[in-house]
């Protein structure tokens, strides 16, 4: 067995035994995290209703600039903050996606509790 394989399916399996626990309200979304090796991603899911109800990445024009860092993973999570403030949204359950809880994971959490936002 390939090691990249087995990384891969050890991944899946951590990210299906937090799906099976975590799910989004309308009153409590789901806040859920990708990131690849150049970009990161934020998502706020109403699993209820099948919606996205925010959004926020770095692939977006003007936050290009942020790379893949802790420092710009926190600001990426007080951006998301402010979206879910706008929105009257204020509490999340948080969705790691099957990444361990550090670094640019727990800096995206970091920022969003900094913008107000409760887990």
């Amino acid at each position: 067995m390939n090691r990249m394989v087995d990384k891969r399916r050890r991944h899946l399996k951590r990210k299906a035994h937090i799906r099976k626990r975590v799910s989004g309200t309308a009153s409590r979304p789901r806040m859920t995290v990708f990131r690849s090796n150049y970009h990161m991603y934020v998502q706020v899911i109403d699993d209820m209703a099948g919606r996205t109800l925010a959004s926020a990445s770095t692939v977006e024009a003007d936050l290009r600039e942020l790379r893949n860092t802790v420092a710009n993973a926190e600001k990426l999570g007080e951006i998301i903050g402010k979206r879910l403030l706008e929105k009257n949204i204020d509490s999340v359950v948080f969705d790691r996606n099957g990444y361990i809880y550090h670094g640019i994971v727990k800096g995206i959490a970091d920022g969003a509790r900094k913008a107000g936002i409760k887990f």
